[in-house]
């Protein structure tokens, strides 16, 4: 069974999501709702694949990653950013600092699991 870590600052988004991926894909999902939660919650629980929010208040998900990325005990955590941001040179900016993926908000719950899917290249 898969390991999801939803990082969200967003009640409603980490509460959808998680539900989704635990009800279709039949994944395992813990949560944070801010990037330092995240970082702990990703050392305790060492997840196959973090979904993150780009946009939280003290550090966002970028900084949030480069934070992961120095940590060796998580750094090989693949991650997904989770933005409502659409532009083409914010999709640059995060492919550029090495995330597998960027989804865009509103997702639609019912293909969540199979987009991270393939940003990750998990079989279904």
């Amino acid at each position: 069974m898969r390991r999801i870590l939803i990082i969200d600052d967003e009640d409603d988004i980490r509460e959808v999501a998680a539900l989704s991926l635990e009800s279709i894909a039949g994944w395992e999902v813990t949560t944070a709702s801010s990037g330092a939660a995240g970082i702990q919650a990703a050392i305790a629980g060492k997840p196959d694949a973090i979904l993150m929010d780009v946009m939280m208040p003290a550090m966002d998900g970028p900084t949030t990653f480069k934070e992961m990325q120095a940590i060796p005990a998580i750094a090989h955590i693949p991650v997904i950013l989770l933005t409502a941001k659409v532009q083409g040179v914010d999709q640059r900016r995060f492919a550029g600092i090495g995330v597998k993926a960027v989804l865009f908000k509103p997702f639609d719950p019912l293909t969540l699991a199979d987009q991270m899917s393939d940003a990750l290249g998990w079989n279904k």
